[in-house]
């Protein structure tokens, strides 16, 4: 069952995201990230849907190596509370 799976891969030797980079990504098959830079450090915020969370990373930065970029690591955001509110 395909679930959505929210998580940031974060470039390594890219200081500021350009429009020619976000085109390389979106063309290598990162049309579901935001990518996005600041204090010199280039990211993507993914939002990929995938049977399971490394499916989603796996294939996430398989498509950033393919557009030609490294990855440095990737962050996972943070998890909501699964028990009801009271």
């Amino acid at each position: 069952m395909m679930r959505d799976f929210e998580f940031t891969v974060i470039l390594s030797g890219l200081p500021e995201m350009t429009v020619e980079a976000s085109n390389q990504l979106y063309e290598a098959g990162c049309d579901d990230g935001s990518p996005g830079s600041s204090c010199g450090v280039s990211h993507i915020d993914f939002h990929r849907s995938a049977n399971s969370l490394e499916e989603a990373i796996r294939s996430a930065i398989g498509d950033v190596l393919k557009a030609g970029f490294a990855v440095d690591r990737v962050e996972l955001r943070e998890l909501a509370s699964l028990s009801p509110a009271h």
